[in-house]
């Protein structure tokens, strides 16, 4: 949450030539409900479902640059799609700049609490190991641009 996922994977797109999808984004259409309400009127665990159907359907796709919310990642069914049908890329951002980026953001269901900030530091606490278990590469954003991790991580692609 707050690491540049949708902005990275935006410009990622273009400069492979691919389509960028955000799979929360997916999720919405798809409903007509924005993640928020999905959460409040099914919980966690409602929208875990749908993510994880969407996942797997767009990671069968070819030619796509795929953004996905922070907590895919929990689902064993997710990791396993992710990872065997695509090359993932953690991007990793320091704790503060991730409450920095996400301190003015309401819409996040999982930080409307009375100390978001701490609930940053334990989901980045929990996700961390997972993400860097699926991942086949992990790139720093800390406050470089989004254009200077494009490069790196196309420098990672080329060497496949």
């Amino acid at each position: 949450m707050g690491a540049g996922k949708s902005t990275v994977g935006r410009q990622l797109s273009r400069a492979l030539k691919k389509q960028f999808i955000d799979s929360d984004k997916a999720i919405e259409e798809r409903t007509g409900a924005s993640i928020a309400l999905i959460f409040d009127l099914e919980g966690e665990a409602g929208f875990r479902r749908r993510e994880q159907a969407v996942i797997e359907e767009l990671t069968a796709l070819d030619e796509i640059v795929l953004a996905t919310g922070g907590g895919a990642v929990l689902a064993e069914a997710n990791r396993s799609n992710l990872m065997s049908r695509g090359f993932v890329v953690y991007l990793s951002a320091p704790l503060d700049l991730l409450i920095e980026r996400t301190a003015r953001d309401r819409l996040r269901p999982l930080l409307r609490t009375t100390d978001p900030a701490a609930r940053v530091a334990e989901l980045l606490a929990e996700r961390d190991p997972i993400y860097r278990q699926v991942a086949d590469a992990v790139v720093h954003t800390d406050r470089r641009s989004a254009r200077h991790v494009v490069k790196e991580i196309q420098g990672f692609l080329e060497t496949m």
